[in-house]
C-alpha cells in the first residue's frame, strides 16, 4: 500500500489530481452516517489465509462485466513526483515524512482498478492487497487514523492548494472481519468532489472501494464476494 500523503493515500490520488477539471459531485450527499470509524479489531485470534499474489489479485479484481452498463476502464495516470506539503494536520504529515511522494507503507501484493461511469465525473477505483492479518489491521488503522484524525486541513501538491474535509463513516459490521470507512471532501479552485472510502479485511485479504458514494455503497458486497471467493 503505497501512502502519498498529498492524496491522502488508497487509490484518492486520481480525484485530488483531478479536481481542476472537475464539478462538484454531490453523488451521494444523502449518507449522513454516524462517526465510527471502524469495528471488529481482532483479538488474540486473529483469522489467517494464505497470502495471494497480485497476479492472483489481479484475477480477483471487478471487471466490467461485473460492474454493468456504463463502466469504461479509466487510463492510468503517470507517477506524479510533486513536492508535498500538508498544512493543518501534523499527524498526516508525519505519516509521510520525507517520503510523502514516494510512499511510506507497502504491503508485498496489491493489484488495482479504476473505472468511470456513465461518462461523467463519477468513479470508482477497486484496490486489492494481501499479507498477514496483523500488517493489513496495523497498516490500514494508521492510515485511517491519520487520515480522518484533522476534520479539516490543507494539502499543496506542485503548488496547487487542496483543501480536504475529512468524516470518519460507520462500515457495514456483517462483511469480513475489520471494517473502515471514510468520506473525502477535495476543493480547489472553487470545486469540490466528495468521495467515500470503505476497506474491508477478511483474512489476509483486504479490499479497499473508493469513489463517488453511490457506487461505492453499489458495488462494495459484489468487489468483496469476487475477491474472497476462492480465499
Amino acid at each position: 500500500m503505497r501512502v502519498r500523503v498529498a492524496t491522502t493515500a488508497l487509490g484518492i490520488t486520481a480525484a485530488l489530481l483531478a479536481l481542476p477539471a472537475c464539478s462538484t459531485d454531490t453523488t451521494g450527499d444523502q449518507h449522513k452516517t454516524p462517526s465510527v470509524a471502524r469495528t471488529g479489531k481482532p483479538s488474540n485470534g486473529v483469522r489467517e489465509t494464505a497470502a495471494l499474489s497480485s497476479a492472483a489479485l489481479k484475477s480477483r479484481l471487478l471487471d466490467q462485466s461485473d460492474l454493468g452498463s456504463g463502466y469504461l476502464p479509466k487510463p492510468q495516470r503517470p507517477t506524479q513526483h510533486d513536492d508535498v506539503t500538508v498544512i493543518g494536520c501534523p499527524t498526516l504529515s508525519e505519516l509521510g515524512g520525507n517520503a510523502a511522494t514516494v510512499g511510506t507503507l507497502a504491503f508485498p501484493h496489491e493489484a488495482k482498478a479504476d473505472f468511470t461511469y456513465g461518462g461523467s465525473s463519477s468513479e470508482i477505483s477497486e484496490e486489492l492487497y494481501s499479507d498477514s492479518a496483523k500488517r493489513l489491521s496495523d497498516g490500514v488503522d494508521r492510515i485511517f487514523d491519520a487520515m480522518t484524525g484533522c476534520p479539516t486541513y490543507q494539502v499543496v501538491a506542485g503548488g496547487t492548494p487542496v483543501d480536504v474535509a475529512s468524516q470518519k463513516l460507520s462500515a457495514p459490521r456483517a462483511l469480513g472481519d475489520e471494517q473502515w470507512s471514510q468520506l473525502l471532501t477535495f476543493t480547489a479552485g472553487g470545486q469540490s468532489t466528495v468521495v467515500k472510502q470503505t476497506a474491508i479485511r477478511d483474512g489476509s485479504l483486504l479490499v479497499v472501494v473508493s469513489g463517488s458514494p453511490a457506487l461505492v455503497d453499489r458495488h462494495l458486497d459484489k468487489a468483496l464476494s469476487k475477491a474472497a471467493s476462492a480465499s
